[in-house]
């Protein structure tokens, strides 16, 4: 996993190209490289060395021939299985992924992408016919940001670059106005910023003479309604081999692995998955955040978890005497709003990891939208928000002008079945581009790598085409999960409700960071969108108790952390 960087145009040179990638160095602090072409091109890479360790794969990556040159981030899972099919075509000079995936392209094309199980964003320059051809995964686990400016095309794996050269740092006022209303962030194609746009994902871009053209990739629903017939009896043991898979596929490294712990069901099934898979492994390490708070933390089900495992568990406390400058620090490589507490409580397991020397983490991600796992699937309800009693936003507090630039935006529904479609929306539109991106951000603060196996493309194209009683059944959710995951972890844990992952936000904000919330809000006074006088309003009722909901408080930090530096 790393950090990439082009520009293509007049702008192409080596100083713009190195300040882009000083910007982004935490992506990957083992070498950064570039290529150039005056005026043409620019290509960059901050390398965070996770597969071949030497120096000979190295980005930019060339062909032999020198037609063809590659920045890529992210990992090819299944590259050693690649290779093989590969190596009567193609001499490898490296045992990395890097020249595998550029192997793959020379050998297939575009269909290249096809062959890949992974999370990646990669761009590949065409010597010859001086063309571009970028893509990006499937979910998108991994970032592609653009922009048209001065001439040139940009791309980078973070938005901070762009400011860095002198991109204009404009708001998007339609993302920010939604954001307030609706609590969303934007659709698979906006940020937060005027002019910077994403790259969705399943999509790939071509660029040439100045154009460009974006393509769908990955056909999703077409690939549901194609997946094969299990008989039912051989149901749990099919899923159960994907799981194992998939787990084992992203224990692939030449650095050490750990993995990320709570007390959840998603969380717990990796932990037995990681134990049958590599029982005596010592080496592997758990880390779990906490906040010394008893009515949040879940180190009491992680220690009973970890109790006969080889584990060794790493707990990383988050105090609030941190919060204040973890939040400007996450805030700057965000680039965008992002998800409060937890985000900081999570960025502690990174620190954490980093600091022993483990560089990967694995992690429950994306269990719940494939097995229907979120309270208001059971209601087929509209919500975007899992657990809440009482509405997180306060849009009284806006501008009338501003207010109306909302989006109105619908999101598309597919499938002929109302669940599908609310899992369809939190996977492409809405709970899992957010989470992937805060993920993403908050583990490359701290050069480290994030993989999620419950997002391997084979298990959630599978079990997201299963009828709903697989997921749902009794009242209970993710139904075959828990009952492949009893086999393990017994009733206590594979049949306990979902409880959403929390912090003690609430409390903090109105007492320990009461000083820093008025504070930082106070910087809001002066901007057009609000009326601050509604804010100090809102702000005093829920410093009184009047905080069900502390979603709108952090709305209002983050906007100040993003939009008025000090």
């Amino acid at each position: 996993m790393c950090g990439i960087a082009g520009i293509l145009g007049q702008l192409a040179s080596k100083s713009p190209i190195l300040q882009m990638l000083g910007s982004q160095s935490h992506r990957g602090p083992d070498n950064t490289g570039f290529w150039v072409d005056d005026q043409v091109i620019a290509l960059g890479h901050n390398r965070l060395s996770i597969l071949d360790l030497s120096d000979s794969s190295n980005q930019p990556f060339q062909c032999e021939d020198g037609r063809y040159i590659l920045v890529f981030n992210g990992e090819i899972y299944n590259y050693l299985e690649l290779k093989e099919q590969l190596r009567d075509f193609y001499k490898f000079r490296t045992s990395s992924d890097t020249e595998v995936l550029l192997a793959a392209f020379l050998k297939w094309g575009y269909s290249c992408l096809s062959h890949f199980n992974g999370m990646f964003s990669f761009a590949i320059w065409d010597n010859l016919d001086r063309k571009l051809f970028a893509a990006r995964d499937r979910f998108g686990v991994k970032p592609f940001n653009y922009t048209n400016w001065n001439g040139s095309f940009l791309f980078a794996s973070e938005i901070s670059p762009f400011w860095k050269i002198g991109v204009p740092k404009n708001p998007n006022s339609s993302v920010w106005s939604s954001y307030f209303i609706k609590g969303t962030y934007g659709q698979p194609n906006e940020t937060f910023w005027d002019g910077v746009e994403q790259l969705p994902a399943g999509h790939y871009l071509i660029w040439q003479d100045g154009q460009q053209k974006i393509f769908q990739w990955y056909d999703f629903f077409s690939r549901v309604q194609s997946q094969p017939e299990v008989e039912l009896k051989d149901q749990e043991e099919y899923i159960l081999e994907l799981l194992k898979s998939a787990v084992s596929l992203r224990f692939r490294a030449d650095v050490p692995v750990g993995f990320n712990l709570s007390g959840g069901l998603d969380s717990s099934t990796l932990l037995a998955l990681v134990y049958d898979l590599f029982p005596e492994n010592r080496q592997i390490e758990a880390f779990t955040f906490l906040t010394g708070d008893e009515r949040y933390d879940e180190i009491f089900w992680v220690e009973k978890m970890l109790q006969d495992k080889p584990f060794p568990l790493n707990p990383c406390m988050l105090s609030t005497d941190e919060v204040p400058e973890l939040a400007r620090k996450i805030s700057d490589v965000q680039n965008e709003p992002f998800g409060g507490l937890p985000t900081l409580a999570y960025a502690k397991v990174f620190q954490k990891a980093r600091e022993k020397g483990i560089i990967v983490l694995l992690d429950g991600q994306g269990s719940d939208e494939a097995w229907a796992g979120y309270d208001y699937y059971l209601k087929n309800s509209q919500n975007l928000i899992q657990g809440v009693k009482s509405s997180p936003l306060r849009p009284e507090v806006l501008d009338a002008n501003f207010s109306s630039l909302a989006s109105q935006n619908q999101f598309p529904k597919p499938f002929e079945e109302e669940l599908l479609n609310l899992q369809y929306r939190d996977l492409f539109y809405t709970k899992i581009p957010r989470a992937l991106r805060f993920n993403d951000r908050v583990s490359m603060a701290f050069s480290t790598e994030l993989r999620e196996p419950f997002l391997d493309y084979r298990l959630i194209e599978y079990v997201f085409s299963r009828p709903k009683d697989f997921k749902i059944k009794d009242g209970k959710q993710k139904w075959l999960l828990r009952k492949i995951a009893n086999k393990y972890l017994g009733e206590e844990i594979s049949l306990a409700p979902k409880r959403p992952l929390q912090t003690p936000q609430r409390e903090w904000l109105s007492d320990n960071l009461k000083d820093w919330v008025y504070d930082e809000t106070s910087l809001l006074r002066q901007n057009a969108w609000f009326d601050y006088a509604k804010i100090e309003k809102e702000l005093s009722k829920f410093m009184k108790g009047d905080n069900d909901s502390s979603f709108h408080v952090w709305q209002w930090l983050n906007t100040a952390l993003l939009l008025h530096d000090k």
